[in-house]
């Protein structure tokens, strides 16, 4: 790798996948998602979760990151059409900080 990055590419890259909503579907990939609505954008989110799952089964770590990559952009362009936005995410994130896994999914059940 030749520079250090960090979570902040995430909440870049947010900004221009939201910023392709509404543009033109023939000049960008994900305003062609956008316009194909939220059932085929999940559908995406899905098939590039399986590809990672199968990519972490089957294959080395450099495909297991590239499809890691797929799968967070598809997640971000969910997240857009959704109306989530990254800090959202990141706060609840921040609040399961220090939470056993087990703990704070019990107090979810509830």
């Amino acid at each position: 790798m030749t520079k250090a990055l960090d979570g902040e590419i995430l909440d870049r890259l947010y900004v221009t996948v939201a910023a392709r909503k509404g543009a033109d579907p023939e000049e960008s990939y994900t305003a062609r998602l956008f316009s194909k609505g939220t059932r085929k954008i999940a559908q995406k989110v899905g098939e590039e979760g399986v590809e990672t799952v199968i990519a972490a089964l089957a294959e080395g770590p450099e495909n297991v990151a590239s499809e890691s990559a797929d799968l967070l952009y598809h997640l971000l362009v969910l997240w857009a059409d959704r109306g989530v936005k990254p800090e959202q995410v990141w706060e609840i994130l921040a609040k399961r900080q220090g939470i056993s896994g087990i703990a704070e999914k019990a107090s979810r059940s509830e």
